[in-house]
């Protein structure tokens, strides 16, 4: 079951991710966003578009034994947040032997899906 509507802003996103050739958006000062925000929250500058490092950082995980109903078939996981550059990323980890990842391990940012829903989510490899 996947959802049947379209949010163009993180959709969008998804897709540059999934293609190799994900962004953030930065504003002069060097802040960095992500989609669907389009101006800096305290300025009110337009972003621009910038490529997003191929490699970030883990900063903080957890490990999920027994899942919401929404991704049952999918415990146990990991999610975790990544640094890449000027952005942080929240994502399901996919690794052979996902508790050995841990903070400070370096990933790259895919797409994948929920086993339960189908729902395309971000996802993180370790390199």
């Amino acid at each position: 079951m996947t959802r049947e509507f379209r949010d163009t802003g993180y959709d969008d996103f998804l897709e540059a991710l999934e293609a190799g050739e994900g962004y953030y958006l930065a504003g002069s000062d060097g802040d960095g966003f992500l989609p669907p925000r389009n101006v800096h929250p305290r300025t009110g500058e337009p972003l621009e578009e910038e490529p997003m490092p191929e490699a970030g950082e883990i900063v903080s995980l957890t490990r999920t034994q027994v899942a919401a109903p929404q991704l049952a078939d999918d415990a146990p996981y990991t999610v975790a947040i990544a640094e890449f550059g000027p952005v942080r990323l929240t994502g399901q980890v996919r690794a052979e032997d996902p508790k050995s990842i841990e903070i400070g391990t370096t990933v790259e940012a895919d797409v994948g899906e929920t086993e339960t829903t189908g729902d395309r989510i971000v996802v993180f490899r370790p390199r």
